[in-house]
Formats: structure tokens, C-alpha cells, sequence
């Protein structure tokens, strides 16, 4: 492994799932890689750890109770102060109408579960890593 091995170390990076195994996955896979990980279980208890921690991005389960993940995206995004995180949506459906309702709300990226490490570790370098390197 090169360089790359500490590429991710300090990001912080949110994962807002309603399934235990999923946010556990994540975390772990996101951990590994150097990531500061925060998780919630569902819209309405991730919006205050937005506000008091801003991760550098977030991950956002289309599917859970309370605020869906198209109202959470909404509300960030809706918010100046967060406006300029990524987020990216999870989703068991493939569909074309959940990737458009997703884009419509804000979100930057779509991902089917089940995701792989690549996947995380993928749109993290697109949102965060490559828009770092385009400021510079």
C-alpha cells in the first residue's frame, strides 16, 4: 500500500441507518481507513450530531422512521451552515425514481446496499478528497 493508507485518516464521516448492521459495517470499514466515524440510527437523532460535530460528509439510509433519509438530505442542505457537506444515500432499491428523488433534494451521490469498502471509500475520494485537491 502506498501513501493512500492515511489518506482518510481524520475525516469525519457520519452514517445514518436504521440497521444495526449496516452502521456497524460501516463504521468498521470506515474506521480501518482512518475515518473519524459518528452514526445515528435515524434522521431526526443525526441532526443534532450534525450540528455540534460537522462531519466532512455524511451517509444517509433512504429508508428509516421518523425523518427518511430525503428529509434529513433536505434539511442539511437546507441549512447554510451545511449546505457544503456531501451527502450520499443508501438505498436497498436500485430505482431510477429513489436516484432522481435523491437528486432533487441535494443528494451528491446515490450507493445500493449492499456497498463495499470500494464504495465508501470511493465516493469519500470523489466528494471530499478530489474537491480538496481542486481548491489547491
Amino acid at each position: 500500500m502506498s501513501q493512500s493508507d492515511n489518506e482518510f485518516n481524520g475525516l469525519k464521516v457520519m452514517v445514518i441507518d436504521d440497521s444495526n448492521t449496516i452502521r456497524r459495517t460501516a463504521e468498521t470499514l470506515l474506521k480501518k481507513a482512518g475515518c473519524d466515524v459518528l452514526t445515528a440510527d435515524n434522521g431526526f437523532e443525526a441532526l443534532p450530531v450534525i450540528s455540534a460535530h460537522h462531519p466532512d460528509i455524511l451517509f444517509i439510509d433512504i429508508m428509516m422512521p421518523r425523518l427518511d433519509g430525503y428529509q434529513t438530505c433536505a434539511l442539511v442542505k437546507n441549512n447554510p451552515k451545511f449546505r457544503d457537506i456531501p451527502v450520499v444515500m443508501l438505498s436497498s432499491k436500485d430505482g431510477l425514481f429513489d436516484r432522481a428523488k435523491g437528486r432533487v433534494v441535494g443528494a451528491e451521490q446515490y450507493l445500493t446496499k449492499p456497498f463495499t469498502r470500494e464504495d465508501l471509500l470511493g465516493a469519500i475520494r470523489t466528494h471530499l478528497l478530489e474537491k480538496t485537491q481542486d481548491a489547491n
